[in-house]
């Protein structure tokens, strides 16, 4: 299955219109490069902050409840897009609004068939608990994609071992990371992260990052890091643990992902992180006993 993961331009689309031209031209060229899956950054959809007037766009609150009129021509766009092209797509997240002045930061996923779930993600950010209008998922997904089982980890979510260790236990060898960092440090983090959830649990990860500077907006404002596609450390895998990143102005990595070698790869594994995960759990391992020397 070849996969792409997307380091996403940060633009200012004058309209929807617009916006759906440039996801078109994009998914249409990850298709052309025989991608199934094609990954795509968290906040993707605030870059539609562009189209409102400088007082909402400049104002993350209204730029939220001015995004939610689009959310069903959001959907139409990706799923369109999903079926035309025979691609698996994750849009990125759409910030949603869940009731009473609240969102979720949700993050879909687009079957060729015409389905679509969702996971929305889990922890938030510092920003994101400053913004005082987001709150995080309460449900934990894993979703059926063309014979094999994949999860989405929204950005700091790959941080957190355990979550993703149980989309794995449910059968996930694809994890995808839509992400958004506007630091070294948290591009550093993220990154770390997807190597470490990789290395865990015997699986790919393939993580989209946005690119380029929007002043026009309070979260887009800076975006920084490579869209990757990682693997586990071991025998017939990268030494490094990156399969693909992206490049000075490139848009897509590609990597081509067999999964069934992954799974045979267990039995002349180096080490098995992702079978021996049950030796940290004994109860003697559970806390730490403090000596004085």
């Amino acid at each position: 299955m070849r996969v792409s993961v997307a380091k996403y331009p940060i633009q200012a689309p004058r309209d929807f219109d617009a916006f759906a031209a440039t996801q078109a031209r994009l998914l249409e060229e990850a298709a052309a490069n025989g991608a199934r899956v094609a990954i795509l950054p968290e906040y993707l959809a605030l870059e539609l902050g562009a189209t409102f007037d400088a007082r909402t766009r400049g104002d993350f609150r209204a730029s939220l409840a001015a995004l939610q009129p689009l959310h069903a021509r959001w959907m139409t766009l990706f799923s369109g897009l999903a079926q035309r092209l025979r691609l698996h797509v994750q849009a990125g997240s759409f910030l949603l609004e869940a009731g009473e002045g609240r969102y979720r930061n949700r993050a879909y996923w687009f079957a060729p068939g015409g389905g679509h779930a969702f996971q929305d993600k889990l922890q938030l950010t510092g920003f994101e608990k400053q913004a005082g209008v987001i709150e995080g998922g309460d449900a934990l997904k894993v979703f059926d994609v063309g014979g094999m089982r994949a999860g989405i980890a929204v950005c700091y979510d790959s941080e957190f071992p355990l979550p993703v260790r149980a989309q794995c236990e449910a059968g996930a060898r694809l994890i995808a990371v839509p992400s958004c960092t506007d630091t070294e440090a948290g591009a550093t983090r993220v990154r770390v992260g997807c190597l470490a959830r990789a290395l865990e649990n015997r699986c790919f990860i393939a993580q989209a990052v946005t690119a380029g500077v929007a002043e026009w907006s309070p979260a887009l404002d800076a975006n920084t890091g490579e869209a990757t596609v990682y693997a586990p450390m071991d025998r017939g895998l990268p030494d490094d643990g990156v399969l693909a990143r992206t490049r000075g102005d490139a848009v897509w990595a590609y990597a081509d992902l067999d999964f069934a070698a992954l799974d045979a790869s267990r039995a002349r594994a180096q080490v098995a992180n992702d079978r021996d995960w049950p030796g940290q759990l004994r109860p003697a391992l559970r806390g730490a006993r403090v000596e004085t020397l």
